[in-house]
């Protein structure tokens, strides 16, 4: 393939360089498709590079089987925390006290942990590495998706230098606000919550011990999740949900003002923290696109859904969406991106989305709540949970992607 072409021919367009696009396409090029992905930015693959990505994901186990298909997990599990344990903390007791603790272990359902923490902008490193290694698949950046035209037996992509591309498949992982999806015509129901996600790391003095922990109390939960060691000291990613509000003002405060807050609603689990990088801030909203298909195009991650980051949920559907989507391309590879393919993938896919949205909403406002019997409900609900060992298991198995 040539992009010095103003009119090119390729198997699969992919709209969106993010962590799931550049999934998308080593996945869908190491499998023998031709690809093109394109993106208007390209991908921060520093940490202190301007606009980096300083969040993390947790890669559970369906998701890192999938990451190793494409040929992406041999570059990344040198620098993956193992997450083992998913503790849950209630500290909506007076002036933040513990109320209650349940821990979930992995080993109760798996002889492999949950699953893997990396920083995002590493991951984008690895991931284009990985496309540099794939002679049948093109990375364009500083160009995005203008339109498309999609007919019943391919699809017309024009970029936005002019391109056009004539391709079976159009993917959009172009995000929340989804060109791709625009194009296609489909409509998304948004919800918000007011609330703002504060994202960072911290060393620690109580080692994390490869456990994950969200704390829960009014406004949103505190998420502590391992990383490796950072300068020879405990270290934990982070995401603090509250209202917009509270939001701005822990912004304007200086990182030792600001350590000393984290700590503060951190309940103490591992001692004093300490910030070790920049913050960065990104609005909490639950969004769901009316189809995850339209005429040779499908969606994908978060231009088909959005939901709070609570339960390490978000990417790992997306990875779902993404081995469908293959599995279906790999069946249908005589009609790539056809009608059948399309339908199979929109009723694999889109009621499980649907039911996990739902699912995190409510976590979410449960989680929000500041009514002191709506908190004891929730500390009451964690004990309850905990001490069924057959409910443990069986969330724990729909946490790693189980069906219903």
């Amino acid at each position: 393939m040539s992009l010095g072409m103003k009119k090119i021919e390729t198997d699969i367009v992919i709209s969106g360089g993010g962590v799931a696009g550049l999934t998308a396409a080593a996945a869908f090029g190491t499998a023998g498709f031709d690809v093109v992905i394109v993106d208007p930015a390209p991908p921060v693959t520093l940490a202190d590079g301007a606009g980096a990505d300083l969040r993390t994901t947790a890669f559970l186990q369906p998701a890192q089987a999938f990451l190793e298909r494409a040929g992406i997990w041999s570059k990344l599990s040198a620098f993956a925390a193992p997450l083992q344990i998913m503790r849950i903390v209630d500290a909506s007791g007076e002036d933040g006290a513990i109320r209650t603790t349940a821990d979930f272990d992995a080993a109760d359902v798996s002889d492999l942990p949950f699953g893997w923490n990396l920083p995002n902008w590493l991951l984008r490193r690895e991931m284009v590495a990985r496309l540099g290694e794939l002679p049948n698949v093109t990375f364009k950046t500083g160009v995005g998706f203008a339109d498309m035209v999609a007919r019943t037996s391919y699809a017309l992509v024009r970029l936005t230098d002019g391109t056009q591309i004539r391709c079976n498949l159009v993917i959009g992982a172009d995000g929340r606000g989804s060109p791709v999806r625009t194009a296609a015509g489909i409509n998304v129901k948004t919800t918000r919550y007011g609330q703002k996600a504060i994202t960072f790391a911290v060393t620690h003095d109580t080692p994390h011990d490869n456990v994950s922990t969200e704390v829960h109390r009014a406004g949103g939960p505190f998420t502590l999740v391992p990383l490796p060691d950072h300068q020879g000291r405990p270290c934990s990613a982070v995401v603090w949900m509250d209202d917009g509000a509270a939001v701005a003002d822990r912004m304007t405060l200086t990182d030792a003002e600001f350590s000393k807050a984290a700590t503060e609603r951190s309940a103490g689990v591992l001692g004093d923290l300490t910030l070790v990088t920049r913050r960065g801030v990104w609005p909490i909203i639950s969004q769901i696109a009316q189809s995850m298909t339209g005429r040779r195009t499908a969606l994908v991650a978060e231009a088909a859904h959005v939901m709070p980051p609570i339960g390490a949920q978000g990417l790992n559907m997306s990875l779902s969406d993404l081995d469908a989507l293959l599995e279906l391309s790999l069946h249908h590879r005589a009609d790539l991106g056809g009608q059948k393919m399309l339908d199979a993938f929109q009723k694999s896919r889109h009621g499980d989305v649907k039911l996990r949205v739902k699912g995190i909403d409510a976590l979410n406002r449960a989680s929000i709540a500041g009514n002191p019997l709506i908190q004891d409900m929730r500390a009451a609900g964690i004990k309850a949970l905990y001490g069924a060992a057959p409910i443990r298991r069986k969330l724990m198995q729909l946490g790693l992607g189980a069906r219903s």
